[in-house]
């Protein structure tokens, strides 16, 4: 895996290390909290930044439960394979 030293200042860039870290999440499942920073930790050790961002720019949702939250896959790309 790749890892991030730092989170991108410029949006651009944050865009496509989100765009890729959307990938890890699959569609149509739901994850508690714990389970998305256990899927980030090994990209950033500051997951709470990335998880933030993802919900912020639509990559993940959230809904909160009687215990803390859920989240679900809401956008980014299906594959990694670039568009034709």
């Amino acid at each position: 895996g790749r890892t991030l030293n730092e989170f991108p200042s410029q949006r651009a860039k944050q865009l496509v290390v989100l765009q890729r870290l959307a990938l890890e999440f699959d569609l149509g499942r739901r994850y508690t909290e714990r389970e998305v920073n256990e899927i980030l930790f090994p990209f950033f050790a500051d997951w709470s930044t990335l998880r933030r961002h993802l919900v912020d720019e639509g990559f993940l949702d959230r809904e909160p439960t009687g215990g803390g939250n859920q989240y679900w896959r809401s956008g980014g790309r299906v594959t990694d394979l670039p568009p034709d």
